[in-house]
C-alpha cells in the first residue's frame, strides 16, 4: 500500500495541483485546513469546497494567529491548534507532510517534527512569509517560487522550483472570445468586501462597455452576493453582461482568466504568478496589512514585468477603480522580461518522491 501524505497551509491552489497528482497515482491523502471562509462567517471556504470536491479527505484545524499584541484568547486557540494537529497526525500517521505556508502550517509541521514525520514546505511569495520562516528549522526541504526568496532561508535546505500552475490555465482550449471585451474581477478565496464596495456603484457604467465577470466571495456577514444579485436585476438590457458567483472553480476560472482583456484583484503570490505566466494585464489592489507588505511587493513585480496597474487601497474609490480599468484596457499587453517556470509541479513531485523513499 502506498504511504499517506498530509497537506496543509494557506495557499491551497498550488498545493492542490500536487495533491491531485499523487491522488491519481493511488496515494492516500489527508488535507488539514480551513473549513470556513473567515472568522465568524458561516460560508464554507473555497479551500474546503475544492478539496472535498476533488474527493480528498478534509480535516478542519481550528487554531489562532500570532499577533504583535498579547491576546490570551488567541494563545489558547494556538495551543488548541497544536493539540488538534497532534491528534490528527497520531491518528493518521502520514509518511510526509507537505506545507504551503500560512499560519495553519505551523502547528502541523511542528507537531510532525515532534512525532518524527518529515515535512517539506513551499514558499510562494517574492520574500518570505512569517510562517515558513518559523517552520524552516523543522522541515527537510524549502521549495521557493522566486530566486529573491533565497536569502531568507537556510541555503542547504532551499531550492527554487517555481509555482505549480493549474493545467487548465496553460490550455488554449479555455480561451474564448467575449463580445464586448471581458473584465474579470477576482479577489481570492474569500473575495474582498472592500473591492466589492468600490465596484458595485460603477457596474452600470462597466457593463455598458464590457462583459463583467465578478467573483464576489461567499461571506455571509457582508452578503455581497445578495447585493450583486439585486444590482444585476437593475441592469436592464445589459444584465446578461454581468456574471457573478461567490467563487469560480477550475475550468470556469481558467476560461475567464485566459479570455480577459483586464483583471481586477488582490496581489496574492499565486494570482500574480499566474498573471505573469500568461502576460495578463491587471489592476492590482494589494492588501495593506499582510505580513512584510508582501502583496505590494508582488504587485510591484507584476508592474515591472507585465505593466500591471497598482491601485493602493487607501486610494480606492469607485471613480479611481473605473478610471484604472479604462486606462488599463487601452494599454498594450507586455510580455514579461523574466520567463517563469511552468514545470514546478513535476519538480515538486520528484522531490516529494525522494523524501518518501528516505522516510
Amino acid at each position: 500500500m502506498k504511504p499517506l501524505i498530509a497537506f496543509t497551509g494557506g495557499h491551497h491552489n498550488s498545493a492542490l495541483v500536487i495533491a491531485k497528482s499523487f491522488q491519481k497515482e493511488g496515494y492516500p491523502i489527508i488535507w488539514i485546513g480551513h473549513k470556513f471562509a473567515s472568522k465568524g462567517d458561516k460560508s464554507l471556504s473555497a479551500e474546503y469546497q475544492e478539496i472535498t470536491g476533488s474527493g480528498l479527505q478534509f480535516l478542519e484545524l481550528k487554531t489562532g494567529k500570532f499577533y504583535q499584541k498579547f491576546n490570551p484568547l488567541e494563545w489558547l486557540k494556538i495551543a488548541f491548534g497544536f493539540f488538534q494537529a497532534f491528534i490528527y497526525l497520531i491518528t493518521y500517521r502520514p509518511k510526509l507532510i507537505f506545507s504551503s505556508g500560512g499560519y495553519l502550517s505551523v502547528p502541523v509541521v511542528i507537531a510532525g517534527w515532534f512525532l518524527g514525520i518529515p515535512s517539506i514546505t513551499h514558499e510562494q511569495t517574492v520574500i518570505a512569509g512569517w510562517a515558513n520562516k518559523a517552520i524552516s528549522p523543522f522541515v527537510k526541504k524549502i521549495l521557493l517560487t522566486h530566486v529573491s526568496s533565497l536569502p531568507n532561508f537556510p541555503q542547504e535546505k532551499s531550492v527554487v522550483v517555481g509555482l505549480p500552475i493549474r493545467k487548465e490555465l496553460l490550455n488554449s482550449k479555455y480561451t474564448k472570445k467575449f463580445d464586448p471585451k471581458l473584465i474579470y474581477i477576482s479577489c481570492g478565496k474569500q473575495g474582498s468586501h472592500t473591492i466589492n464596495k468600490a465596484l458595485f456603484p460603477i457596474l452600470p457604467q462597466l457593463v455598458a462597455k464590457f462583459t463583467v465577470v465578478h467573483q464576489t466571495g461567499a461571506n455571509t456577514l457582508t452578503k455581497d452576493s445578495d447585493r450583486a444579485r439585486r444590482i444585476k436585476e437593475k441592469l436592464g438590457e445589459y444584465k446578461d453582461r454581468y456574471i457573478f458567483a461567490p467563487y469560480f472553480f477550475a475550468e470556469d476560472a481558467a476560461t475567464y482568466i485566459r479570455s480577459s482583456s483586464a483583471i481586477v484583484g488582490r496581489a496574492g503570490a499565486h494570482s500574480v504568478y499566474e498573471l505573469m505566466v500568461l502576460g495578463k494585464k491587471a489592476v492590482l489592489i494589494p492588501i495593506p496589512w499582510v505580513s512584510h507588505n508582501e502583496q505590494f511587493l508582488n504587485a510591484k513585480l507584476a508592474e515591472e514585468q507585465i505593466g500591471s496597474f497598482i491601485l493602493e487601497e487607501k486610494d480606492l474609490t469607485p471613480e479611481s477603480l473605473y478610471q484604472a480599468i479604462i486606462e488599463l484596457v487601452k494599454r498594450p499587453s507586455i510580455k514579461p522580461s523574466t520567463k517563469l517556470a511552468t514545470d514546478a509541479t513535476e519538480k515538486i513531485i520528484q522531490i516529494i518522491r525522494e523524501h518518501l523513499q528516505e522516510a
